[in-house]
């Protein structure tokens, strides 16, 4: 099993920065893949970036402006977020893919005034 928790969200103005940490904890070292989702109410799970041992990958809508990276001293992973937009306003989830399973954290909200 593992456990994952987010943090760092909050409110700021467009063309503004915020980074949004997970810490994992548990079976950390059975993950294959860990990355950062967005929902924002009444659409779906919208995927934004995975970091994985090949590398790393964004969606178009976020590429060029967010960068995730990861600690795995620290088992924590990241992403920062720059020049954000009004569409960028969600609830961020933290994602984890093992063998085992998938895995989600509890969501930080990110809210950017226009």
């Amino acid at each position: 099993q593992v456990q994952l928790a987010e943090s760092g969200g909050g409110l700021v103005q467009a063309g503004g920065s915020l980074r949004l940490s997970c810490v994992a904890s548990g079976s950390t070292s059975s993950l294959m893949a860990t990355g950062w989702y967005r929902q924002v109410p009444g659409k779906g799970r919208e995927w934004v970036a995975t970091i994985r041992t090949a590398g790393t990958y964004y969606a178009d809508s976020v590429r060029g402006r967010f960068t995730i990276s990861r600690d795995n001293a620290k088992n924590t992973m990241y992403l920062e977020m720059n020049s954000l937009k009004f569409e960028d306003t969600a609830v961020y989830y933290c994602n984890g893919v093992s063998q085992q399973g998938t895995y989600w954290g509890q969501g930080t909200h990110v809210t950017v005034s226009a």
